[in-house]
């Protein structure tokens, strides 16, 4: 039976319906005007709008599963319209049209984000109240507003589970993401400065994987924190200096002092019409809790992260064999995964 995913174009998205493709699975992409992230991949395309609940019932129309990873990503404190629009009421809509055309279960992924941090001397699990202070970030606010929406679909019968992955990095980082052009500028000596502080990276391919197999074995209402290992943007940019032979700056900036200077960076970004690597809110991540334990998902659902390591080599590999890392020196000594 045809599985519908919604966002296929991003990160996780097009990491998700290769996977599903080599399994064997009919995968209806829903997309917009992009398509290049996958370009050669044996799939449906349907053109729909998450913001249109009439053309989510057409594209759900016969479909088993849909996973709906849809979401408007933001960095910035300012956009809280647009990103509610679509984390919020896109989710919303996506429940009304699984409910109507009979969807048998429906994977949502939400967000470290949508859970409240503190007390960051204990880890993170499952059981973690969803973010609610108005000073949170929209991401993360707006996060939190979906599952409530997904919550209120299980009350109506929906069968539905959600999966809550940290920071992803990995192959079929087409955008790039936010971490995916650091780690770009790290092996092109292009990163002016680090920031201390870190976050929990996992790698995409763990994360469609750990999806997958919640889809497979979750009981319906059920959440999974898919998380991987917490690594230093120093420790970083150490090991892509390692693998790659080429130098990083050494200039580290500690987190207070970054984050004085973030809105001269947003406006000089702003001006030179680039996205800035560093925001209040990218830094305000990087000093959230260290521990978020997957061991739910791994007692469950046979979850296992790889070795950070790994995901770095092989996202390095994926960017240059992607020309998105082009003028890497000819003697730079990269690992193979």
């Amino acid at each position: 039976m045809t599985v519908v995913i919604t966002g296929a174009t991003g990160h996780i998205g097009a990491c998700l319906v290769r996977a599903l493709v080599e399994k064997g699975r009919p995968a209806r992409c829903l997309v917009h005007a992009n398509t290049k992230p996958l370009e050669g991949v044996a799939a449906e395309f349907v053109r729909s709008d998450i913001c249109d609940v009439d053309s989510l019932c057409q594209a759900f129309r016969g479909a088993e599963v849909v996973y709906h990873l849809a979401a408007r990503i933001s960095l910035s404190m300012a956009d809280l319209p647009e990103v509610e629009a679509i984390n919020v009421g896109g989710t919303r809509n996506v429940v009304e049209a699984c409910l109507r055309t009979g969807v048998r279960r429906l994977v949502h992924f939400s967000s470290i984000h949508s859970l409240v941090q503190e007390p960051l001397e204990t880890p993170v699990d499952e059981n973690r109240p969803l973010v609610c202070s108005k000073n949170c970030p929209p991401y993360d606010l707006t996060k939190a507003a979906a599952e409530k929406e997904i919550r209120r679909g299980i009350e109506r019968g929906l069968n539905a589970i959600i999966v809550n992955p940290t920071g992803v990095i990995g192959p079929y980082d087409f955008q790039p993401s936010f971490l995916g052009e650091a780690i770009i500028s790290m092996a092109q000596n292009r990163l002016p400065a680090l920031v201390t502080g870190g976050f929990d990276w996992v790698d995409v391919r763990d994360v469609a994987d750990g999806a997958m197999r919640a889809e497979e074995l979750a009981p319906a209402g059920e959440s999974y924190l898919l998380s991987g290992h917490w690594v230093s943007m120093c420790d970083i940019a150490a090991m892509v200096s390692e693998i790659t032979g080429v130098r990083n700056s050494k200039m580290t900036c500690p987190l207070w002092l970054a984050r004085l200077g973030a809105p001269v960076i947003q406006g000089v970004s702003r001006l030179s019409g680039k996205r800035p690597l560093y925001t209040s809110v990218s830094l305000r991540a990087l000093r959230s809790n260290r521990n978020i334990s997957h061991e739910k998902a791994s007692r469950e659902l046979g979850y296992k992260p790889r070795p950070f390591r790994e995901t770095l080599v092989d996202t390095l590999h994926w960017f240059e064999a992607n020309g998105k890392l082009t003028d890497l020196p000819a003697s730079a000594g990269k690992e193979s995964a």
